[in-house]
């Protein structure tokens, strides 16, 4: 209830202040907005998460505080006044591999520590690339540490849990302000944070043996199949992957004519369905795990198809 009143009253006044033009989103070609929108939402989320964990004080690796100090203080600077690409990434890198290399080094070897930092570094910037619609980042937000703590729980790591649900219980206030239509968003200072703290706390997850390594995977596909799945598509069709672009699936189901509104609810729904499989899976049956993962490559692979058929109807087979 801390981390949803301090999220809920912090992102209300970043809305109205004079703050909120230092950092103001202007419509660009990868925009679904037409007018500019404060985008310091984030800051008032990451403020109800910070006091929510000064109740419960938690024992994480002091490399993770590195990293997320890291990716945070980048994030700001370029709300404010932008940063080099280069720079940006530079720094998510780094970040990741101190994570990485304070979680896996001593006891896996330098070849998990990079995949671990690789993957710390696209889930951070596929976070990012996601948050283009009304309620979209902070609904994967909700639900995806919503089931983290579920699962944490479940295994027995109260504390952990309570990191999440903490985490959950801010985005349902940011959630208040950013549902269509938005009245702030969250910026990169709300979402890179974000995808670096659901990549990092997947892996502390599964240090801890609360889940296996593919349920943060699952419970984020919706996230990581879209803007995976988008990447691939725009490099075999030699598209220029660093530029401003609206060809991720949810951006196109917004312009094929299912809105903010109807977008989030449908993915909400995916959300759900996909966290709701994860936490099956962790059955201990390898047969209950092979099928719940089965079902979702399927699932993901009719949905592709149904959105890309729409949208070369929409398009003339564009």
């Amino acid at each position: 209830m801390t981390a949803f009143a301090v999220a809920l009253a912090t992102v209300a006044w970043l809305a109205r202040s004079r703050l909120s033009t230092l950092a103001l989103d202007h419509p660009n070609p990868r925009s679904l907005h037409h007018s500019p929108v404060p985008r310091t939402g984030g800051l008032g989320l990451h403020a109800g998460v910070l006091c929510g964990w000064l109740l419960v004080a938690p024992s994480l690796p002091i490399t993770l505080w590195v990293g997320l100090g890291l990716v945070s203080a980048i994030s700001i600077v370029d709300d404010i006044r932008g940063v080099p690409v280069i720079l940006r990434f530079a720094t998510h890198l780094c970040a990741a591999t101190a994570v990485s290399a304070g979680l896996l080094f001593a006891e896996f070897g330098p070849g998990a520590t990079l995949l671990a930092a690789l993957t710390i570094a696209w889930t951070t910037n596929l976070y990012n690339f996601m948050d283009g619609s009304d309620g979209l980042a902070g609904g994967m937000t909700l639900i995806g540490f919503l089931f983290y703590g579920i699962a944490a729980w479940l295994a027995g790591s109260a504390e952990f849990a309570a990191l999440n649900f903490t985490v959950a219980a801010a985005a349902a206030a940011f959630l208040v302000f950013n549902f269509h239509p938005a009245r702030v968003f969250l910026g990169d200072a709300g979402s890179i944070p974000l995808g670096f703290l659901a990549a990092a706390f997947g892996l502390v997850g599964w240090l801890q043996r609360d889940w296996t390594w593919w349920f943060p995977l699952l419970v984020f596909s919706p996230f990581i199949v879209d803007a995976s799945v988008t990447l691939v598509r725009r490099l075999l069709g030699h598209e220029k992957i660093w530029q401003a672009h609206r060809d991720h699936y949810y951006q196109r189901l917004v312009q094929l004519g299912w809105g903010h509104r109807g977008t989030a609810i449908a993915e909400y729904a995916l959300m759900l369905a996909c966290g709701g499989l994860a936490l099956l899976a962790l059955s201990p049956s390898p047969g209950a795990q092979a099928a719940a993962l089965a079902a979702a490559a399927f699932g993901y692979a009719m949905v592709i198809a149904a959105v890309e058929r729409a949208w070369r109807m929409k398009t003339g087979g564009r």
